[in-house]
């Protein structure tokens, strides 16, 4: 008769891991890396290769000199993915001393200063993003026009779609919207049209949905908040286009600025998203609205990058409001 072994949980050890996860991630957003190399050429080597290398350094200096933590937390490509994140989030041509501002408030605000990888509330990518929008909106707003491969700082700008259809609002002109690239050119990134890209990352809609694909068959993501966030952006953008033909149409929203970059790889953040599915259908569907709200009526033609912080904070409170209740436990008469 054999000798039954009781031991300590865990009893089974699964495939999942930081570093699985986090490289997972990064060969997602490989097809939209080569993608924007095509369109924007050194200009985008020089913005995510600067920004991927900053965010590595901060974060091995202030783990090591600052926090003073023994274990070296560079090798689990968090702070590579960070900084490809906020490389793909910035102008191609930002100048290299923006970039590294930038790569120091993801790392040092957004990330370390609330004790490093899974502690932080706010996504540190975006942190860095909109640190630099703030500081430095003319550089920020600036958008090259693709094409100008071996261009960098001095690459000729025109106006994004996002800058037309807030154009189109504010004068009340739908005639504007004729100018916008129509929706398969959005889709492959042909902004043959003359206009400004956008981001690095936002500029071809195929790319992203590549990358979404494959995290949702690595199951590195589930489907609840990008597939929330989309239908949300198309459900209230319809009904304002067919309310007022002055509001864009709703699959141009989608593929227009960096909704598609925020909803597949920035919201979907483990660590600042809502642990349930429930609670990640709240969250999708509130930075959904928010990112209508903004982009129509806010100072800012994008607001995907402040309606994911903005539900960062509201995070721990989804948490709570649909937090399942425990089995055994004894309710209160």
């Amino acid at each position: 008769m054999s000798k039954l072994v009781v031991s300590l949980s865990p009893h089974a050890h699964g495939r999942d891991s930081v570093e699985r996860n986090m490289y997972g991630v990064m060969i997602a957003l490989v097809p939209a890396l080569l993608v924007s190399l095509w369109f924007f050429g050194i200009g985008s080597a020089i913005v995510c290769l600067t920004s991927v290398a900053a965010c590595v350094f901060f974060e091995w200096t202030i783990s090591k000199y600052i926090l003073r933590n023994e274990h070296n937390t560079i090798l689990d490509g968090s702070a590579a993915l960070t900084g490809i994140l906020l490389g793909m989030n910035l102008p191609s041509n930002l100048p290299v001393w923006i970039i590294l501002i930038g790569a120091l408030f993801a790392i040092g605000v957004g990330k370390m200063t609330f004790g490093g990888l899974g502690q932080n509330i706010f996504n540190p990518a975006l942190v860095g993003r909109c640190a630099l929008l703030v500081a430095f909106p003319a550089q920020m707003t600036s958008w090259p026009v693709p094409g100008q491969l071996m261009d960098y700082t001095d690459a000729e700008t025109g106006a994004t779609p996002l800058a037309l259809m807030k154009m189109a609002i504010k004068s009340g002109d739908a005639s504007v919207l004729n100018q916008l690239p129509d929706a398969f050119s959005l889709l492959l990134g042909d902004y043959s049209v003359g206009g400004g890209a956008g981001a690095i990352g936002e500029i071809c809609g195929l790319a992203l949905i590549v990358g979404l694909v494959f995290m949702l068959w690595r199951k590195i993501i589930t489907w609840h908040i990008p597939v929330s966030i989309i239908a949300t952006v198309f459900v209230f953008s319809a009904i304002m286009h067919l309310i007022n033909p002055v509001y864009a149409d709703p699959t141009t929203v989608i593929l227009s600025g960096g909704l598609l970059l925020g909803a597949i790889f920035m919201a979907t953040d483990y660590v600042t998203s809502p642990m349930t599915p429930k609670g990640q259908l709240i969250y999708g569907v509130s930075i959904g609205l928010l990112t209508i709200i903004i982009r129509n009526w806010g100072a800012y033609p994008e607001g995907m990058s402040f309606a994911i912080l903005i539900m960062n904070a509201f995070t721990p409170l989804i948490n709570n409001y649909v937090k399942p209740t425990r089995f055994g436990e004894v309710l209160a008469p």
